[in-house]
């Protein structure tokens, strides 16, 4: 006889609900007990019944094995706990980077010139040095992509070369052959 999937759900027949609770009471102490044997685990089970009758196994002092299990919960930090610290942390944590949001959208309002009204002239000096300096390092990027280009077009037509001006500076000139 081939028995089907058992449904992990109340058993409503009183009856059948007792027959099954005493068979896989029965069969979970002596689960434990094998357990116990063939592996020297400590083992400490405790069953109530739905009557509250006490049923229990251990391989050794059930007291020492509860006293040595408390000692080790007590040791470990709970998940309450942890989410705890871990909210808090995140909580700092969005803090600070909300102020540094706040810090760096001054810092571009100034450097637009909005809201400068109130700032001082050490600090307008500071601005004015940072868009020289942002400036230079533009025109700096934009000359090194021109000369890029410039290469390019030589590399492809050689009728286009550089030729020096009367300031040393290269210009490109196109040069036709005769």
């Amino acid at each position: 006889m081939v028995r089907g999937k058992t449904q992990m759900k109340r058993i409503e027949n009183a009856t059948s609900r007792q027959v099954t609770f005493s068979k896989r009471r029965n069969g979970l102490l002596k689960k434990a007990f094998e357990l116990s044997v063939l592996c020297d685990a400590e083992i400490a089970l405790i069953i109530f019944s739905p009557k509250s009758k006490l049923y229990e196994f251990a391989s050794s002092s059930m007291k020492e094995t509860i006293e040595r299990y408390r000692d080790h919960v007590k040791d470990m930090p709970t998940q309450d706990s942890m989410r705890a610290e871990d909210v808090q942390r995140m909580r700092q944590l969005a803090a600070g980077m909300a102020k540094q949001i706040e810090l760096l959208e001054v810092a571009k309002r100034k450097i637009l010139g909005e809201g400068i009204g109130s700032t001082t002239m050490e600090e307008l000096l500071h601005i004015e040095q940072q868009l020289e300096r942002s400036a230079r390092i533009i025109r700096a990027r934009k000359m090194q992509v021109y000369n890029e280009q410039v290469e390019q077009l030589q590399a492809k037509d050689p009728r286009h070369q550089l030729k020096e001006s009367a300031e040393g500076k290269k210009a490109p000139v196109i040069v036709t052959p005769i």
